[in-house]
């Protein structure tokens, strides 16, 4: 029950519903309990002749005898309207039974009425809350985790709290509300029956609950394999192209096949399980009904305590008792697999993200001076990428970082634009510590063009107006020509309404590009980081876009990532890197006569 608790608070903002579902509930059980009490004057009318009996209204003599009274009241009253005329009788009778059994079930629908805008709105809240807790949450985080296993705990994992939430209402209210109201009718009616169903339907709640004890367990172990064949099939989707040139179709489809094939396995023992529920309360609660058969027979053949009528009713009682103690422990399983499901949703959002605003955070608007790197060190997990670095980009300049893969280059833009943290020193923007400013109004400072071409399916404008959301029509015209981007989009059917497909997939590598450079350039930010910016370009498609760079960085500052001496060479300081720490650093010119690590890269036309 403790995710559940968690999982509550979700529904403290729709509790209006709550309460008219328990008004509602209340009023169910009440009914349900009425339609078999309004049987006996029927069974009355039907069976007793005697029609004398009617005559004289009956006295209260005590909640034992409240059964007798209630039919002998209903029975008096009725022969009175009737004029003791048999058939007419059973017509008011009859429409008695209608009435109880209307309000019954309108009080049934209006109780799921209810909680349906409960059970939606916590579905919704919970879902929100989750896929804005995986945005806030650091890229570290999703590292060692599957895609396709967050996609299933915001999909199917949240639709099982739902379905628990609603088993937990009535585990709570709608049943045990209906049997107390149900038990209260049959104590009016036989104090001994009654208890024989107390020591009976304990013990059978008894042997149900064993079934369901290892639930949870198994309920697990579906979600988690479900999580992984979702994944399997995103990673599948992204690297299609791969898997066919390599040919690895059928390496893939056995590890598809492996995991569907223990879905299947472990699906089929937790609806085994689950489904043994039902046979078993059935057969339990017959078995409960034969003894009561039993019992209540002798009481009405041989000692003649109670009467026919009476006891009918209080087999209809009994069998009453049945449904919501079935539904009680179908609802304890539906909870125990719920639990499975909440555990993996409150695991996301019970994290603490590392790199979230401090309360004391500011917010800061403009860019006057420097950025610093000061002394920081860095590791992703036990090497360090980053050694002592330090350096300074004064405001209006722009620095290139060159050196081999794995020498810490993108590690740099990763941290200035706090992705993530150093481990120690500090990165300055005009003397203030970037831990210190709210990550929204660090990150509007920064403009960011990555190695790859990060593009969503929708069209042109409205991937380009990620940059900047109240952006013109003329404004979005005029950054796509400064990114040389204009010219292949001007000729589309639909122009800059055109869709692009899934990541851009129906444009080529170098237009992906120039889209997404036309991106950060409508963005307009006065700090713009180029990560591997024009490596993924054709020699024509550098060259339009080279100069749309240069012309963006002009009075701008940059730090600048690349392998292309066409890209660097007229930064306004070069830092060459080797294994996290500065090799050298100066003009292309300077380095160039200095005769050393960048005068051989530069040879080998290679920044790898």
């Amino acid at each position: 029950m403790n995710y559940f608790k968690q999982i509550l608070r979700f529904a403290i903002p729709y509790k209006k519903y709550a309460i008219l579902n328990i008004i509602a509930n209340i009023f169910y059980a009440l009914f349900s309990g009425l339609s078999f009490m309004v049987l006996m004057p029927l069974l009355k009318v039907l069976f007793d002749k005697e029609t004398d009996k009617l005559t004289e209204e009956p006295s209260y003599h005590g909640f034992t005898e409240a059964a007798t009274y209630f039919n002998d009241y209903l029975n008096y009253h009725i022969s009175q309207l009737a004029d003791n005329d048999a058939a007419k009788a059973l017509t008011f009778v009859i429409i008695l039974i209608l009435t109880v059994f209307f309000l019954k079930n309108i009080f049934n629908y209006l109780a799921m009425y209810f909680i349906t805008f409960l059970r939606n709105g916590t579905l919704k809240d919970i879902r929100n809350e989750l896929y804005d807790k995986t945005i806030e949450l650091p890229l570290s985080y999703f590292s060692e985790k599957r895609k396709g296993d967050i996609m299933a705990r915001l999909g199917t994992d949240v639709l099982e709290i739902q379905h628990s939430f609603l088993s937990i209402l009535e585990l709570l209210f709608r049943e045990p509300l209906t049997i107390i109201f149900t038990i209260l009718f049959m104590l009016t009616i036989s104090v001994k029956l009654t208890l024989f169903v107390f020591i009976f339907i304990p013990i059978s709640g008894f042997i149900i609950s064993l079934i369901g004890k290892s639930l949870k367990r198994k309920s697990d172990k579906v979600q988690k394999e479900q999580g992984y064949f979702l994944s399997l099939l995103e990673e599948s989707l992204g690297g299609l192209k791969v898997i066919k040139g390599f040919n690895m179709e059928a390496i893939f489809n056995r590890k598809f096949q492996g995991s569907t094939k223990r879905f299947f396995h472990f699906s089929n023992s937790l609806l085994n399980r689950t489904n043994l529920a039902k046979p078993t309360s059935e057969f339990l609660g017959i078995g409960v009904i034969g003894v009561l058969l039993w019992f209540g027979g002798r009481m009405v053949l041989v000692d003649g305590t109670l009467e026919g009528e009476q006891f009918l009713t209080f087999m209809g009682l009994a069998y009453n008792i049945l449904t919501p103690a079935k539904a009680i422990s179908k609802a304890s399983y539906s909870v125990k697999k719920g639990n499975a499901a909440a555990e993996r949703v409150l695991e996301i959002l019970n994290t603490d993200s590392p790199l979230k605003d401090s309360p004391n955070a500011k917010t800061k608007d403009n860019f006057s001076s420097n950025i610093k790197l000061d002394n920081i060190s860095f590791k992703y997990e036990d090497d360090l990428v980053l050694k002592n670095f330090s350096l300074t980009v004064p405001k209006g300049k722009s620095v290139a970082l060159v050196g081999q893969s794995g020498s810490g280059k993108s590690t740099i833009a990763n941290l200035v634009t706090r992705f993530y943290d150093v481990n120690e020193g500090a990165i300055t923007i005009d003397n203030e510590n970037i831990k210190g400013l709210t990550k929204h109004s660090l990150r509007s400072l920064t403009g960011l063009v990555t190695q790859d071409s990060i593009l969503f399916n929708d069209s042109i404008k409205d991937n380009l107006l990620l940059g900047k959301e109240d952006a013109t029509d003329e404004e979005i015209i005029e950054a796509l020509k400064i990114a040389n981007a204009w010219e292949f989009i001007k000729d589309l059917s639909e122009g800059i309404n055109t869709n692009i497909g899934d990541s851009g997939g129906k444009l080529s590598g170098g237009q992906q590009q120039r889209i997404c450079i036309a991106r950060a350039v409508l963005n307009n930010p006065p700090i713009m980081i180029l990560d591997e910016a024009t490596s993924a370009l054709d020699p024509e498609s550098e060259r339009l876009v080279q100069d749309a760079l240069e012309n963006m960085m002009k009075n701008r500052t940059s730090i600048v990532i690349a392998h292309r001496l066409s890209t660097i060479q007229n930064a306004d300081l070069i830092v060459v890197m080797q294994k996290g720490e500065i090799a050298e650093q100066g003009t292309h010119n300077e380095l160039i006569s200095k005769n050393g690590v960048y005068k051989k890269l530069v040879d080998m036309q290679s920044f790898e």
